[in-house]
């Protein structure tokens, strides 16, 4: 059943929900158990200084049921900003419900009004076939790139997830 969602910017009050958030994405995609606290300080720097990225918030009847976070990146090639929808967290018991599709439409509908912006851009975790056919059905189209990092605050997997070498 399709929901009425409503999509509001996040505000420092939401900080506790955003992070219980957080901590269930992390856990949900890569079984890795997030520092809250850090958690914490990088949401509320980022609802301090929306350069860094702005939290936009999914309700359904004034509850909080997801959230994206929206961040830029500059394409010297295209003369423009991709904006990066980014960790994205829908309640488990509101996913299949339409609130990521209203989250997509609102993003869509805002970076079109925007002269630079150039595209929108998502990753997902290489496993999450669920989400592949998510993006697909509202016409994203999967790049040819991967993604490399070095991560140097990267959270601990938990312990039934850790490979353990022989002695």
């Amino acid at each position: 059943m399709i929901v009425s969602v409503r999509i509001r910017k996040a505000a420092i009050g939401d900080v506790a929900t955003m992070v219980e958030f957080n901590a269930q994405l992390a856990q949900e995609t890569e079984a890795l158990a997030l520092d809250k606290n850090l958690a914490r300080r990088g949401i509320e720097d980022a609802l301090a200084d929306p350069s860094k990225g702005v939290y936009w918030l999914a309700e359904v009847n004034g509850a909080v049921v997801g959230q994206v976070l929206l961040t830029t990146e500059w394409s010297d090639r295209r003369d423009g900003f991709f904006w990066w929808i980014q960790g994205v967290f829908i309640k488990k018991e509101w996913r299949g419900r339409g609130v990521f599709h209203a989250f997509f439409d609102f993003v869509h509908e805002q970076a079109v009004e925007h002269e630079n912006v150039c595209g929108v851009r998502l990753c997902v975790e290489a496993r999450n076939s669920q989400a592949k056919r998510v993006c697909e059905s509202l016409g994203l189209e999967c790049t040819p790139y991967e993604v490399y990092e070095m991560d140097f605050r990267k959270a601990e997997p938990q312990a039934s997830e850790r490979s353990f070498a022989s002695s």
